[in-house]
């Protein structure tokens, strides 16, 4: 019989923990235990991952679409701005400004056939506007250069359009609420458009912005040539706070900024913190199957105490036995994380056509269009996040692994072997 000396083996601890995950167990409940602690961990990261690129679309296309309509930040006077064209040029001086727009703005409502519904009106530079805002990717009938100075016409949404049942050349009528005084009494200021386009970008937008040439808003507002301010276009919108209010600061005392922190901050908010609240939530899932190992581990110790009292008699060291129980652990651990990884990221990469998948064999729309401001899964997947949320499940799972494998470097060799 050839005698087996540990020590003559430099990593048998590796060696001796990964034979016994690949070992048929006398106890098959313990391999059950063992498998759904690694089922778990693979279910759970790859939920984590895939919602979080889920909650990363969603920001992702409100950054694009909303803030893509709206402004990153506004430069208004206290009255009104007469002379924007000059201020314009001084704005883009700045190299953080990508590009800038005067408008107009005003409530109202529109009104076909007795069907009203309030919407805000923009009067726009059509040459200009498209340079500060999207709205020309998404216009699915006309085109914004069809606004004209003096034809007054004006550019819906489409669910502002589908409401009152408007198509290209309709005429609808505008009430300002402004009153204008007649011989025959006080009436609301009302004028005549023709529609000239509409566009789609979701959210309430397709609702509620309509936009007219800036000379018919100007005459139907009576500001003879007069802006209400410049829409201004940043490089980075996250830096539109501090560059708006310091070309504020620069121009004069009677200019101030307003940035869409002020208007859609909130929004981009509740986003972040439900990503947030989402992601520790699940994250829980991925520590209860990795404080499952715990479990399984115990559950090994108390089945092979009798081999480790006999790799203690052969000159194994209490740490080489810890060893071996970790090594056992972070294989489970280390490969239901890669594999939940994997998963995962494909899923995280083909949710949209998953999911339109999934709509085709039900027969139905999870994201309707006329409820919500997309109607695909939108999904982005963000690298840092795989890396934070599979580091935590590795620290989790090796973590796991100290406890049993203290408790089998604890056993005494005499005592375990004392009834075989």
């Amino acid at each position: 019989m050839l005698w087996f000396n540990p020590a003559m083996i430099k990593f048998y601890p590796a060696l001796i923990g990964l034979r016994y995950t690949s070992a048929k167990r006398r106890n098959h409940f313990i391999s059950f235990i063992s498998l759904t602690s690694m089922v778990g961990l693979v279910i759970g990261v790859a939920l984590l991952i895939t919602v979080l690129s889920v909650m990363n679309g969603f920001d992702r296309e409100l950054r694009e679409r909303i803030l893509g309509m709206v402004p990153h930040a506004v430069i208004k006077p206290y009255t009104v701005m007469t002379d924007w064209k000059s201020l314009d040029e001084k704005v883009l001086k700045q190299p953080e400004v990508m590009a800038a727009a005067p408008f107009i703005t005003a409530q109202g409502m529109v009104t076909k056939n007795g069907a009203v519904h309030g919407v805000q009106l923009s009067g726009v530079l059509p040459e200009e506007e498209l340079d500060v805002s999207i709205i020309a990717k998404h216009m699915v009938q006309g085109k914004l250069q069809d606004l004209k100075s003096g034809e007054f016409g004006i550019i819906v949404g489409e669910m502002l359009a589908r409401q009152l049942r408007l198509s290209l050349g309709d005429k609808v009528t505008v009430v300002l609420p402004e009153a204008s005084l007649t011989p025959a009494g006080v009436f609301p200021r009302l004028k005549r458009f023709t529609v000239k386009g509409v566009f789609r970008v979701g959210a309430d937008l397709d609702s509620s912005l309509t936009m007219i040439h800036i000379d018919d808003a100007a005459k139907i507002l009576r500001m003879k040539g007069a802006v209400h301010g410049l829409r201004l276009k940043m490089h980075n919108l996250f830096d539109a706070p501090l560059i708006a209010q310091q070309i504020a600061v620069n121009l004069d005392d009677g200019y101030y900024s307003v940035d869409w922190t002020r208007t859609h901050g909130n929004l981009f908010q509740a986003i972040r913190m439900e990503k947030t609240m989402i992601g520790l939530l699940l994250m829980v899932i991925v520590a209860v199957a990795a404080f499952n190992i715990i479990s399984t581990l115990v559950m090994v110790v108390t089945d092979k105490k009798s081999d480790i009292a006999i790799l203690r008699t052969m000159g194994a060291s209490p740490k080489a036995i810890m060893a071996i129980f970790i090594v056992q652990g972070a294989y489970i651990g280390i490969v239901g994380t890669m594999v939940g990884t994997a998963i995962g990221v494909l899923l995280s990469l083909n949710v949209s056509e998953i999911i339109q998948g999934l709509e085709w064999l039900f027969k139905t729309q999870f994201l309707n269009p006329d409820v919500y401001f997309i109607s695909d899964l939108p999904s982005q997947l963000v690298y840092n996040d795989v890396m934070v949320v599979t580091g935590s499940a590795l620290i989790m799972s090796l973590l796991a692994t100290l406890y049993p494998a203290w408790r089998a470097s604890k056993i005494e060799p005499a005592e375990a072997l004392r009834y075989e």
